[in-house]
Parts: C-alpha cells; sequence; structure tokens
C-alpha cells in the first residue's frame, strides 16, 4: 500500500548521525543535503569566492548556481545542496574557483 504525501510528511527521520566540516562535527539526518545538514547547524557559508574570500553557501538549493560548492570527501566541486549527507563525511571549506588539485 502507497504511502500519501501527508503520511511521509508526518514520518520522524532515522537517527542522527555525524559529519564534518574542517574538523568540526555537526549533526545530520537521513535524507537531509549536506548542505541541508550544514543550515540546520548554523552554518551558512563553506566557499570563499576566488577574487576577495568573500563567504559563500547554498543560493538557490536545487544545484543551478554553484554557490554550495565544497570538497566533500576529498572531491571538489561538489554542489553540497545535491549530494546527500552521509555518516562520517568529511566536508571542507573551498577556497576560491573550486579546482583544486587541478592546477589551473
Amino acid at each position: 500500500m502507497a504511502r500519501t504525501p501527508r503520511e511521509l510528511a508526518g514520518a520522524p527521520p532515522g537517527p542522527a548521525f555525524e559529519i564534518t566540516l574542517d574538523g568540526r562535527p555537526v549533526s545530520a539526518l537521513p535524507g537531509q543535503s549536506v548542505a541541508a545538514a550544514l543550515w540546520a547547524a548554523g552554518i551558512l557559508a563553506w566557499r570563499t569566492t576566488r577574487e576577495e574570500g568573500r563567504p559563500r553557501g547554498a543560493f538557490c538549493g536545487i544545484g543551478q548556481c554553484y554557490e554550495c560548492l565544497a570538497v566533500i570527501n576529498g572531491v571538489p566541486n561538489r554542489r553540497a545542496c545535491l549530494v546527500p549527507a552521509g555518516p562520517g563525511d568529511e566536508i571542507s571549506t573551498q577556497g576560491g574557483h573550486g579546482r583544486g588539485g587541478l592546477g589551473v
């Protein structure tokens, strides 16, 4: 039997787990994106701009603007709003244009 959206909205999430941002522990829930978990922890920025080092975080929330780029589990240029958080994920602040390790 299929569940209705109303039933799904009232469904309690599974147990919280931990991810880290630059070594700082952050609590996350099953089904949250990395960006949503960071927002829920009060963290609004995890990238800096190339020229002036200004802070950036999630803006559009649907993967179109690339403001939420982060290094996730060692992989740069990941859109945090699209990547589901997983237990033990290691997120690092991404600086500049995000071409870390490519020498560009």
